[in-house]
């Protein structure tokens, strides 16, 4: 079966095997058996994840999903940063009305941990969301606060899209809200994850700072 690279990220790379499927496959050869469950049980809630046709050792055989990513079409003027916010939140609230898998916390819901505009697919059928190796219980605050503080990054961190993204960042937090105790255990998250740069890292305080002032004025 040939294998054709369509994409890759910090620890994953994607490759089509057909005009159906592609194979995702993590470098590290991680297990993929949690984040296999998670994405079964977000379609037995009706939330929009790739369907998962097979798993085997650090690799997921998904739906393959045709149309630009939000960020390309960000880029490319087809969806205004706005719309762009709007929808964030939304799939966002959609998804924190599914119930979380592995707690008894009547307060916890599933969260994706890393649902910003690279994650989301604009399909002719609506917009799905991929990449769910973050996934995990907890409170809704915790994942607000992480999209916004990527996107804060961005705004803060010398990328040519940083304009957009500071305008997807205050559509965003004008629907959705981020708990101040939130926002400080997002930004201890994000300051742990192995594949930020040392730049990323020093940022942070400056794209957290960001998020409370977006906030302050929604």
């Amino acid at each position: 079966m040939g294998e054709r690279l369509l994409a890759s990220g910090r620890d994953a790379d994607v490759f089509a095997v057909d005009g159906e499927r592609v194979l995702r496959r993590y470098r590290d050869g991680r297990d993929v058996t949690g984040e296999a469950e998670v994405m079964r049980h977000l379609r037995r809630h009706g939330y929009p994840v790739p369907e998962l046709y097979g798993t085997g050792p650090g690799e997921m055989v998904l739906q393959r999903l045709h149309g630009p990513t939000m960020t390309e079409a960000l880029v490319g003027g087809t969806v205004s940063a706005a719309d762009a916010g709007a929808e964030l939140a939304r799939l966002l609230a959609w998804l924190h009305t599914v119930p979380a898998r592995g707690t008894a916390d009547p307060g916890a819901r599933l969260l994706h941990l890393d649902l910003h505009p690279g994650n989301v697919v604009l399909t002719a059928a609506g917009p799905v969301v991929i990449d769910w190796c973050n996934a995990a219980d907890g409170p809704p605050g915790l994942d607000v606060g992480m999209t916004a503080l990527i996107m804060a990054q961005v705004a803060v961190g010398g990328d040519p899209r940083a304009e957009v993204a500071h305008a997807v960042l205050g559509a965003l937090l004008r629907r959705a809200a981020v708990p101040a105790d939130d926002l400080e255990a997002v930004v201890a998250r994000r300051r742990a994850d192995p594949n930020l740069s040392g730049e990323e890292r020093d940022l942070l305080p400056v794209a957290a700072g960001l998020v409370l002032g977006a906030a302050g004025r929604t």
